[in-house]
């Protein structure tokens, strides 16, 4: 029983909003403790689960890159562009991406896009500068908004567009416990399916995307009749 003080750990770490990458080596470690493992041993357990999963090693990669981009004007470059199209909103933008998202985690490309190397430097700096163009002046609470709409755009087009693809995790981890029930299925009736929910979660999140521009545009009326009345 006492290895459970490991989620003991967790569940504390995270109420109190520690780093979560201490949070869990803390547990592993008081876990191993707790099983009657050696210090050597520890530490030698996570080295291998380190190696066994190198490529995690990548992202150390990618994020000095972004950086350096960043540092160069990148994000100041897509709001550039943003600004001089011509009909551009913070829906449609969005809503782009997300069928861009859908379609290259549907054929397996998950990695192509995401939170650090695609939302942060280039979706959501779009996504606010056509914001601004709707209405003219955003508050701090409108940008945050905008921001969480061009995250949440990525989560949905890759949560629902990845299970399209045969060979993804969680459409194997599927046919594995549906196997256990004595249920054969293979990863292309599985894929399938999830096309229709693929199609339902881009018209609900593009219903959501649609009433954003409203809000914006009716910011934008509601400004200008001020003006006038003024």
């Amino acid at each position: 029983m006492w290895v459970l003080l490991g989620i003991v750990v967790i569940v504390a770490g995270f109420m109190l909003r520690f780093n979560p990458l201490l949070v869990i080596m803390a547990s592993a470690a008081v876990t191993g403790i707790a099983a009657g493992f050696d210090l050597h041993a520890i530490i030698s357990a996570f080295g291998k689960a380190f190696n066994d999963a190198r490529y995690v090693s990548i992202v150390w990669i990618v994020l000095p890159v972004i950086g350096m981009l960043e540092a160069f004007g990148l994000q100041e470059r897509a709001r550039g562009l943003i600004s001089s199209l011509k009909g551009a909103t913070t829906g449609r933008l969005l809503a782009g991406y997300l069928l861009l998202r859908q379609a290259t985690a549907a054929l397996g490309l998950t990695s192509i896009a995401g939170h650090p190397q695609t939302v942060r430097p280039l979706v959501a700096p779009m996504a606010e500068a056509a914001a601004e163009k709707q209405a003219d002046t955003l508050t701090d609470k409108e940008r945050e908004e905008v921001k969480a709409y061009s995250a949440a755009t990525d989560n949905v087009g890759l949560f629902f567009g990845e299970d399209i693809f045969l060979a993804i995790g969680s459409i194997l981890l599927m046919k594995g416990l549906l196997e256990q029930y004595g249920i054969i299925l293979e990863p292309f009736e599985l894929s399938i399916w999830a096309i229709p929910t693929a199609i339902a979660a881009f018209i609900i999140h593009g219903f959501r995307l649609w009433r954003l521009d409203r809000r914006l545009a009716r910011k934008t009326a509601a400004a200008a009749q001020g003006g006038e009345g003024a």
